[in-house]
């Protein structure tokens, strides 16, 4: 498929749809159970990779497929922790970014297993300050990347958690996990980055974000992930 040649509303609605199909894959994912004590941070991977074939006959990851869960979920994507076992009374996430017929998607979510009041009021911040992230989008029409990033690690603080990652999001479809770097600042909503948000990128398309919310507590070694589109859907 020429992507580059998809008209603005059409390559709108196939991003969201791609972004449907990762939210159905994670409800899957969910119904069945596989986040759960016992499984091998490695082995989730696979299983979910599998489950996404056997559903949309996925076959490729436009990133690397992210599980992480105690400990692990500390570290930001640019990392790779040892392979971690989940527990009884564990935290994870997992951050996928599925590939549906040329279209990428970009989603995270958080599962806490068991009934600890602490991981469970950090996975119910998550959407809330995502929401919030979006709302300020919304009603400031020449935010910034920078200014947005800012916006974002304050509600962090204010609900008691600090933010674990350098930036909180970026452009969807330029593959910007493998660029941060003072180039290409810009396609990320992160400090550094003075450039308004609503643009057009370098091939005269509107830009679309990713918003990414990475909380974590790092004296009780936990940490949990929210991601999707902000622009659409």
């Amino acid at each position: 498929m020429n992507v580059a040649g998809v008209d603005e509303q059409a390559r709108a609605r196939a991003l969201v749809e791609a972004q449907d199909k990762a939210i159905a894959l994670f409800d899957e994912i969910t119904r069945r159970g596989l986040v759960r004590p016992g499984v091998r941070e490695s082995v989730l991977s696979a299983e979910v990779r599998d489950l996404g074939a056997e559903l949309f006959g996925t076959r490729r990851h436009w990133h690397k497929r992210i599980v992480r869960s105690g400990p692990n979920t500390l570290q930001p994507y640019r990392e790779n922790p040892p392979d971690r076992e989940i527990g009884a009374d564990d935290i994870a996430f997992l951050d996928l970014g599925p590939v549906f017929a040329e279209w990428e998607a970009d989603l995270g979510r958080t599962f806490v297993l068991g009934d600890d009041p602490v991981k469970r009021r950090l996975c119910d911040d998550l959407p809330r300050i995502f929401d919030a992230g979006r709302s300020y989008f919304d009603t400031h029409p020449q935010v910034t990347g920078q200014e947005l990033f800012g916006y974002i690690a304050g509600l962090a603080a204010d609900a008691g958690w600090e933010f674990g990652g350098p930036h909180c999001g970026h452009l969807l479809g330029e593959f910007p996990h493998e660029l941060i770097d003072g180039e290409r600042i810009e396609s990320y909503i992160a400090p550094g980055n003075p450039t308004p948000m609503r643009r057009v990128d370098r091939s005269g398309r509107r830009c679309h974000w990713i918003l990414e919310v990475h909380l974590v507590d790092r004296h009780r070694e936990i940490g949990g992930f929210y991601e999707q589109l902000l622009t659409l859907g």
